[in-house]
């Protein structure tokens, strides 16, 4: 009798960039297998959207050939505006009549025909008051989820998890710093137009986010501000990065553009604050190809008062040393947090 591998490829689609992982689990927990990065097809992903579905799917089938994957199934994630994740308060019930009530709340707390969506729930072990249940509700776009399904499917491959980018970031924190009982932290994946913030309380998603800023808005900023292409500017901003000799001009762009967005992140912790009874942040951790910016990090953690630790998602996971250096692990490590989160998980695990 032929038993059906539960492992998993976990897909990470961005918009500057594919990633790919596979994990392998033992009794003393998982290790990296195999590793992936190519470019996504430009103009290809735009905010969570995958607005060129065949280009998509074709870098995917050579990033899984390139590693020489034999495994079947994908878990891959969602992210941007069409996918929203709320923390509700209802009557405390019976779990089984949970579900029905689910889709009566999304009608108000939704900002999507209730008729075009997916749903799904988790219900949290705290809760408000005795009396009352405390649910995070997950709703994404029908259009969206499809997009994400098809490009899967097209490689050949099951798309046998679809989660959210910011839970599979909680999934890889937690394998790799633990729980914090007690405390509340936050997680901050800056990406390429995108930053995932993630709220854990007790050890449970209790705020998950996706802030509209990243590494573009600085390419952006000196394209504009230069008057250089995009390309040139990328240039800039990856030297400035690298702490190669550019204009000054440049690093006073970055320098403003740095205030720019650590608004937005403060806003999304005001946002935090007024959804969760004023909850505040114990501590923070930060990862992304983009948090590498110059000046990024130390300006958030002035301006919000909130210490910010780097995430390392191979901390407690391995990776094998045969296939993996030190170095490779330390070049990789601020862009693996979501893959990595992704490849611990198994087919038929609930979404």
């Amino acid at each position: 009798m032929f038993f059906k591998s539960k492992k998993v490829i976990g897909l990470d689609i961005g918009t500057s960039s594919i990633k790919l992982a596979e994990m392998d689990f033992n009794g003393k927990g998982a290790q990296l297998l195999s590793f992936g990065f190519a470019p996504t097809p430009p103009n290809s992903v735009s905010g969570g959207e995958i607005v060129d579905i065949a280009s998509v799917s074709v870098a995917i089938q050579q990033l899984i050939s390139e590693v020489k994957s034999k495994r079947k199934n994908i878990a891959t994630a969602m992210w941007g505006t069409a996918v929203i994740v709320k923390k509700i308060t209802i009557p405390k019930m019976d779990r089984k009549l949970v579900r029905d009530q689910i889709r009566f709340e999304a009608e108000q707390y939704i900002p999507f025909d209730i008729n075009n969506i997916s749903l799904a729930h988790h219900i949290l072990a705290t809760s408000s008051t005795p009396d009352a249940m405390d649910i995070l509700l997950i709703a994404a776009q029908n259009e969206l989820v499809t997009q994400y399904t098809q490009v899967v499917e097209m490689t050949g491959h099951n798309c046998s998890i679809l989660d959210v980018s910011g839970f599979a970031l909680a999934n890889a924190f937690e394998a790799n710093h633990g729980k914090f009982p007690g405390e509340a932290i936050g997680i901050f994946n800056f990406g390429a137009s995108i930053t995932n913030f993630v709220v854990l309380h007790h050890g449970e998603v209790i705020f998950c986010r996706d802030i509209p800023v990243g590494g573009a808005n600085y390419t952006n900023e000196i394209h504009k501000a230069m008057g250089v292409t995009i390309p040139e500017a990328e240039a800039l901003k990856l030297s400035a990065v690298s702490k190669r000799e550019v204009p000054d001009e440049v690093h006073s762009v970055i320098s403003a553009t740095n205030e720019a967005v650590t608004e937005e992140i403060r806003s999304s912790l005001d946002f935090l604050s007024a959804t969760t009874n004023g909850l505040n942040l114990n501590r923070c951790f930060y990862t992304g190809g983009s948090s590498s910016t110059s000046g990024l990090i130390e300006t958030i953690s002035r301006v919000t008062g909130i210490p910010m630790e780097p995430f390392n998602p191979f901390l407690k996971v391995k990776a094998n040393p045969k296939k993996f250096s030190p170095e490779y692990l330390a070049q990789i490590s601020s862009f693996a947090g979501v893959v990595t989160g992704l490849a611990m998980r198994e087919a038929g695990d609930a979404t």
